[in-house]
């Protein structure tokens, strides 16, 4: 490893999941495994990928663990807040998504994590009823709640760190609205005065934990920290936050797949996208407001690939639906079909097909493992406010739109991102351009 300036993991590193639900308990279940070497984490880049470093003679492609210093699976110590009393075995159990064999092993560590209560509002998710809920009169008090229990439970572990990431169900949208989510010291004053229209549950637990001197990540579409308040916040605390929303499925394929038609300038008339979906989230996914904000970060990959400005004959109109339908058959095996309809030589029509049975909880667990470490490894090497090299694993990556800043959306420069920010990191220099 070459000499960088990122400090060395040293100690535990605590990792809390707003949310126990099917993603969580997967995720936490897979680390206990694989600590256990009963268990691959396949599908995690910070585990298998390799990257070159070096060119000519010095020339070598390594592990991420061997060009920069990341905690070892060994040292996370799992935490959780949710609507829901159950363990993280109990709810493991519930989820369905792995067998008795990839979780009996683990029953005892995984029944030492209990959740603490969640500080929650029923109008941003209606459709969750669980009664292991914070009594927290205003948003502030949601703050103060929150912060106690980041404190507690490093007290309680003894963790040097601690990673906070969201894996809880999709709020209600809510709009930027300038005047609360504008400044810090706007959201501070909304918070105290209770505005629980423009401040959701999910603002106070990344509020509390960048005041924690806790990374923030948000994989659901909320709002929460994709406002320049956080951002502000994020700057003052020196901390990392990347969101929004775990790219696992459909939109993973979307934005591999669409390079291919900007690449070989083929024309793209329309992409019709459904889902089916039986688990919590799609319980939660059922109710419109809930989809609305679902649907925002689904539309907006497409159009910063294929920008019609820069090939209207191409792109210049485009129709793009995209669907989420609540089906409890299919639990947690969503199921995504997308209809493309694309034109080439004289406009003449053609279709792509793609049906993708995949399995949500298996596809976003190694998101959460390369999320958490690379957002404390970030921490570590002084890097703060938004983690835009981590928009390779997030299906809205968040920018900087009152700039007019847009999001790269395209996954093979998303990845030249990452892999430069790694090389950075590691004391190698970036060597891969995007253009």
């Amino acid at each position: 490893m070459k000499q960088s300036n990122v400090k060395p993991a040293e100690g535990k590193l605590g990792i809390l999941v707003v949310g126990c639900g099917a993603v969580a308990t997967t995720f936490m279940t897979g680390v206990l495994m694989t600590r256990k070497g009963m268990a691959k984490p396949i599908g995690s880049m910070t585990q298998y990928d390799k990257i070159r470093v070096g060119k000519g003679a010095e020339k070598k492609y390594l592990h991420y663990k061997d060009i920069v210093p990341l905690a070892k699976l060994d040292d996370i110590v799992f935490g959780c807040w949710d609507v829901y009393p159950q363990n993280a075995y109990q709810a493991a159990v519930y989820a369905e998504v792995l067998k008795a064999k990839d979780i009996e092993p683990v029953r005892d560590e995984l029944e030492q994590i209990v959740p603490m209560k969640a500080a929650f509002d029923h109008n941003y998710a209606k459709r969750l009823t669980g009664d292991n809920v914070k009594d927290c009169k205003t948003r502030w008090d949601m703050v103060l709640a929150i912060k106690k229990d980041i404190e507690d439970f490093k007290a309680r572990t003894g963790v040097n760190r601690i990673v906070v990431i969201w894996a809880a169900s999709t709020e209600i949208y809510v709009p930027y609205n300038e005047q609360v989510h504008g400044t810090l010291a706007c959201l501070e004053a909304a918070m105290k005065a209770d505005d629980r229209d423009h401040v959701a549950p999910s603002m106070c637990y990344a509020y509390a934990a960048l005041t924690e001197g806790c990374p923030f990540i948000m994989g659901a579409p909320n709002t929460t920290v994709d406002i320049p308040a956080m951002w502000e916040l994020a700057e003052k605390t020196k901390m990392p936050i990347a969101g929004k929303d775990f790219k696992t499925g459909q939109t993973l394929v979307k934005s591999g797949f669409a390079p291919i038609l900007k690449v070989r300038n083929l024309g793209l008339a329309g992409w019709f996208s459904t889902n089916i979906l039986g688990n919590r989230d799609g319980l939660v996914l059922d109710e419109p407001a809930n989809f609305h904000t679902k649907e925002v970060s689904k539309l907006s990959t497409l159009e910063t690939i294929l920008r019609k400005e820069d090939q209207p004959d191409l792109y210049g109109n485009i129709y793009h639906k995209v669907r989420i339908n609540y089906y409890p058959p299919r639990n947690d095996n969503k199921e995504g079909w997308d209809n493309i309809d694309i034109f080439g030589w004289m406009g003449y029509p053609m279709q792509i097909k793609i049906n993708f049975l995949c399995r949500d909880s298996i596809l976003a667990a190694p998101l959460l493992l390369d999320l958490t470490l690379l957002s404390d490894l970030a921490a570590r090497a002084g890097r703060y406010g938004i983690q835009r090299f981590l928009s390779f694993f997030l299906k809205s990556p968040m920018h900087d739109y009152t700039k007019g800043e847009e999001a790269v959306n395209n996954l093979f420069d998303q990845y030249v991102m990452l892999k430069n920010a790694i090389r950075e990191m590691g004391g190698y220099e970036a060597d891969e351009e995007i253009d």
